[in-house]
This record gives C-alpha cells, structure tokens and sequence, in this order.
C-alpha cells in the first residue's frame, strides 16, 4: 500500500493542495445606495468557499468579508455586479502613534 501511496503522489501535483490560505478579513470600498444594492454584494460574495462572515456597513459604503479568502477573488466577485469597488484605503494616524510613544515613555 505505502509503495502506491508514494508512486501516485510523484505523478500528483501536490504544491498547490498543501496551500492553506490563512484567515483573514478583507475589507473594501463600493459604493451602496439603497437595499438592492446592499443585497447584490452580499449575495455576491455570500456563497463563495471559505466565507465566514459578512458585514455591510452602508453609512460608510464599506464591505467586510472574515474567513479563508483571497481577498483579489472577492474583490472581483463584488465588481462582477456592475458596482465600482477597491481595496479600503489604510489611513495611518500620526496623532496616534505620537501619543503611543508617549504613553510609553511615561510608564517606563
């Protein structure tokens, strides 16, 4: 048994079923204007494999998708419905960081 076990993986390729994507939440930008819209990206997105939570924000026309996905096939799921979509912007905060440095200056 263990000798055809090995012959078949030597004709298999193995490297991309070994893969495991990790989790992650993938977040992006569309632009969402009524109930319809916000029900055709879900659905959009909804049944992919490795989806494990959907969250739809559409006061500030965000996406949030947490599971085991490749956030560039979501991404083009959510264009495949006619809306205009892109990665959410990351925005660093000086002020905040500053104030990190701070605060860790004062407790040591």
């Amino acid at each position: 048994m263990g000798a055809l076990y090995y012959l078949s993986n030597l004709c298999t390729d193995t490297s991309t079923r070994n893969k495991r994507k990790s989790m992650q939440t993938v977040e992006i930008k569309i632009k969402m204007d009524c109930d319809g819209c916000e029900r055709r990206v879900k659905n959009s997105v909804k049944h992919m494999r490795g989806v494990k939570s959907i969250e739809i924000n559409r006061k500030l026309n965000q996406l949030k998708v947490s599971g085991y996905v490749d956030p560039n096939k979501v991404l083009k799921r959510v264009t495949n419905t006619g809306k205009r979509a892109e990665f959410w912007p990351y925005n660093s905060y000086p002020i905040i960081s500053k104030l990190k440095e701070k605060l860790k200056k004062r407790g040591n």
